[in-house]
């Protein structure tokens, strides 16, 4: 087989196969082709020595929000991902179905990274967040739009992969659960798994998770108090063991307002890890608290995760929560998306939503990515 691309002796850490050691990377025809020693190039094959770095599966971010120029909280893709090793990029919500054609014609068609999307239930999706003006889109009811969702998500099921919905005081006033039963409904007709926001009560977290079925997501899953997953007493609530134990995905959607160290020390203590990590980048926390997925994924190996479970949250396992098992692994004719990392240790400065600050030990910084087989560096001009 002739590669278009080989990786040269980084060393690959692909939870997807239980594999972390030092080899070859090679991809063909926009395809991982093969993991091994010493792999053969041929004539026209690029080489890259990656050696004393690590590579892993393409990253999966699977909370952001990046319908740039069509809403004020969308950022640009291609910019994040650049700067955070991710290859897919997961809009939860940005967009409903009286505004999705416009994401996808604009946005998530050009794009050279893989945009899917969570298609919001509201009818504009969210569509008043900023510095200057904030309206919950779920706490106007007229805005729900089942029907139309519906249909939308089912005629662009190759980039649609679920339904979204926010529930909690910012998001949907004194609603309570009313906007996450629509939302519920609108996934059941399409056969498709939800992402839950969830903020300050009403609803309490015990309420929200108490409605999501195996394979619905929450997210901001390690929020600070109020709805916080863990008891006063620093022990995980019994509904959020439950949920769990039913097939509910805990993801962390770290964003402006929705992780916190106090939270997550607590979760990890008691052997509660995310299924899935991701940064809830936006325009109002590009800039700090969440920066980027890297720096999110950051905080987690500083507190004491695992790397390998670090990057199993970012690759594997949010793809089965995307249900894209082709996504999230270096297994030959998987997509032929890598990430190249690199982990710094020194003294390094992470702070939470609250305003608690960290000092970490090492910090993961992207070195580059491979998208579809191709070096995708995160210099534009490299």
């Amino acid at each position: 087989m002739t590669y278009d691309l080989i990786l040269r002796g980084g060393r690959v850490i692909d939870p997807s196969q239980r594999l972390d050691a030092v080899a070859d990377v090679a991809f063909s025809g926009g395809k991982v082709a093969r993991v091994g020693s010493k792999l053969e190039p041929g004539p026209g094959t690029v080489v890259r020595d990656v050696s004393g770095f690590f590579v892993t599966p393409g990253l999966i971010d699977l909370h952001t929000h990046v319908y740039w120029g069509g809403t004020s909280l969308g950022i640009d893709a291609e910019h994040f991902c650049r700067i955070s090793g991710v290859t897919t990029a997961v809009d939860t919500g940005s967009a409903g179905p009286g505004n999705f054609a416009g994401f996808r014609k604009h946005v998530i068609e050009p794009c050279q990274v893989r945009i899917l999307a969570y298609l919001h239930v509201s009818h504009a999706g969210i569509y008043a967040f900023s510095n200057r003006v904030m309206v919950g889109e779920s706490e106007e009811l007229r805005l729900m739009d089942p029907i139309s969702a519906v249909e939308v998500a089912d005629a662009n099921r190759d980039v649609i992969v679920g339904i979204k919905v926010r529930v909690g005081r910012g998001a949907s006033g004194n609603s309570g659960t009313v906007p996450l039963d629509i939302a519920l409904q609108v996934a059941n007709e399409a056969g498709m798994p939800l992402m839950c926001h969830i903020d300050h009560p009403p609803p309490s977290y015990e309420e929200v998770l108490e409605r999501l079925r195996p394979g619905d997501v929450l997210t901001h899953a390690f929020r600070p108090f109020p709805n916080a997953p863990a008891t006063q007493q620093g022990t995980v609530k019994q509904e959020v063991l439950a949920a769990r134990q039913r097939g509910v995905k805990f993801d962390i959607g770290h964003g402006k307002a929705s992780f916190a160290f106090k939270t997550a020390r607590a979760m990890l203590a008691n052997g509660f890890l995310p299924d899935t990590i991701s940064s809830d980048v936006h325009a109002l926390c590009i800039d700090g608290p969440a920066f980027d997925q890297v720096t999110t994924l950051s905080k987690f190996l500083c507190m004491g995760m695992p790397l390998g479970d670090v990057i199993a949250a970012s690759t594997i396992n949010a793809a089965m929560a995307l249900k894209r098992p082709e996504l999230g692994s270096l297994k030959p004719g998987s997509v032929g998306d890598a990430t190249v990392l690199a982990i710094e240790e020194g003294r390094f400065d992470y702070v939470d939503v609250v305003g608690e600050r960290m000092a970490g030990d090492r910090r993961i910084v992207s070195e580059g990515v491979v998208i579809a087989g191709r070096w995708w560096h995160p210099q534009p001009d490299a």
